[in-house]
């Protein structure tokens, strides 16, 4: 007998208005992400700024709304006035948190140039690891303020008279791990990222803070570093961060499809820990999250180990992502979109190279590898409200995860245009799921198509000669009766059933 798995989901039940950036990136001074990434002079497709065109349409066709940059790691060693004025008088420098050589060719300017052109914002990440309290409000100064002082004039003899206006600012990045230059205790950066989010504010009240939460589940220090952190924190910052990233090195398949259930229990725990903060202060203010580190991440770590020190932009964390990273990003967008009450940005870490979904060769070509798909269609098709998905699915156990439901959904409605997307993922590896879904709130639904990604080898990779191995196919099967959709999800298998209300 075929497995069997139900949807409900009611146009007023409603999780949350989905935040366009929730569909947002991260770019870094690591490895290639930048140069050879996203910046390439004299690459046959770069223009004037050196910025490569066949990335950027990559990336537009992405709709990412907000990037955030420069890092990372790198950050918290980073001085943001070593890549501002002419390139030529620009330092190289050590770059302690990834071993390699920083040239400075390109910063602060140039990535606010690029991200126009990508139709993206600027997510911006100060250093609180060796700086503080005056670099943070200097570098808002600079980019924010109109004129008339040492650093907006600055700017502008830089050739930029008008402000940047960057409205989102991350206070520092995983301060609480070990391998952070500056780390620092709960209480040590709990304080500082106070006093520098009251000053950044004195120069710029419009702006929006993130602070640091922790940087996995797994830290031990986790929800006392959160509980703390907002304790001091909490009446100056508008969102508390998260990162997680997860791996299957034992090649484990079952175990790593479930992950995302892992993902779902950290964001409600932050969320408990973020209303517990409210409560004690007696606030009515709502603390927002940002996920804004996720991805699969192991594939590079061997390779990296063997890589020389004190490269300019080695081949850093460039995993080459299969079929079944491509689910596990597709579930973690899944559980995005069931937390969009709180979770109002997040981004996918990294964008070009980097554990990234955009791949490069130095002076050759650009492709997509598996994970991009799921991440554009959620882009695309993701917008609008999420809606509560009520699921009757049968269940597996892994050795570490139990009650996984075979069926991973998740379903949005986009007032404005009709559109109604269901995203699910099928976790068995051998078995199609009988998916039936119950719109009945919305009255007669019309299918727009069913678009899948799935591939009998869920090894397979895209690479620059086969850029085309793993890529979504419009010959999904479902179908439409009035408000009842119905659907075979094949093994292993990303969907996005698009639905339309208007005639």
């Amino acid at each position: 007998m075929a497995l069997l798995a139900k949807m409900v989901v009611d146009k007023d039940f409603v999780i949350g208005n989905v935040d366009d950036r929730l569909y947002g990136s991260f770019i870094e001074h690591l490895g290639r992400a930048v140069y050879g990434g996203i910046y390439e002079p004299g690459h046959p497709q770069a223009n004037e700024q050196g910025f490569r065109q066949d990335v950027l349409r990559l990336v537009q066709d992405l709709r990412v709304p907000i990037i955030r940059y420069p890092g990372g790691n790198f950050v918290s060693g980073y001085d943001w006035k070593d890549a501002v004025g002419p390139l030529e008088s620009r330092p190289r420098k050590l770059d302690l948190a990834w071993r390699t050589v920083e040239p400075n060719q390109f910063g602060m300017n140039e990535f606010v140039d690029w991200s126009k052109a990508a139709g993206s914002d600027v997510m911006w990440a100060i250093n609180l690891g060796t700086q503080g309290i005056d670099e943070a409000r200097n570098v808002v100064e600079y980019a924010n303020h109109p004129s008339g002082s040492y650093w907006s004039d600055l700017r502008a003899s830089h050739g930029y008279r008008k402000p940047h206006n960057i409205k989102t600012w991350c206070l520092g990045n995983e301060m609480d791990g070990p391998w952070q230059i500056g780390h620092k205790t709960a209480e040590e950066y709990g304080r500082l990222a106070h006093e520098a989010a009251k000053v950044m504010k004195w120069v710029d009240p419009s702006i929006e803070l993130v602070a640091c939460g922790s940087s996995a589940l797994a830290m031990p220090t986790f929800a006392e570093w959160e509980a703390t952190v907002l304790d001091h924190t909490y009446d100056h910052v508008e969102y508390l961060s998260l990162h997680q990233y997860y791996g299957n090195p034992d090649n484990d398949t079952a175990t790593f499809l479930a992950r995302s259930v892992q993902m779902d229990e950290f964001i409600d725990s932050v969320t408990a820990i973020c209303d517990y903060v409210k409560a004690k202060k007696r606030s009515k203010k709502k603390m927002f999250l940002s996920f804004d580190e996720w991805n699969v991440w192991f594939h590079s770590h061997e390779s990296d180990k063997k890589l020389d020190p004190w490269q300019i932009a080695p081949p850093q964390l460039e995993d080459i992502y299969n079929m079944e990273d491509a689910l596990v990003v597709g579930c973690m967008l899944i559980s995005l979109l069931k937390h969009a009450d709180r979770v109002k940005m997040a981004c996918l870490a990294q964008l070009v190279n980097v554990i990234a979904p955009i791949m490069t060769e130095n002076g050759g070509s650009a492709w997509a590898q598996t994970i991009y798909y799921p991440f554009m269609h959620a882009s695309l098709y993701g917008r609008g409200q999420s809606l509560v998905p009520l699921i009757q699915s049968p269940k597996y156990d892994t050795k570490e995860i139990t009650d996984v439901p075979y069926l991973e959904s998740v379903a949005t409605h986009n007032e404005e245009t009709g559109e109604i997307t269901i995203f699910a993922v099928n976790r068995h590896l051998s078995e199609k799921l009988s998916f039936e879904a119950d719109l009945r709130s919305f009255g007669a639904c019309k299918l727009v198509e069913h678009l899948v990604l799935e591939n009998e080898d869920l090894k397979a990779v895209n690479t620059a000669q086969s850029p085309g191995t793993v890529k979504p196919h419009t010959g999904g099967n479902a179908k439409a009766d009035g408000a009842k959709i119905s659907a075979q999800l094949a093994p292993a298998s990303w969907n996005v059933i698009r639905l339309t209300t208007r005639p």
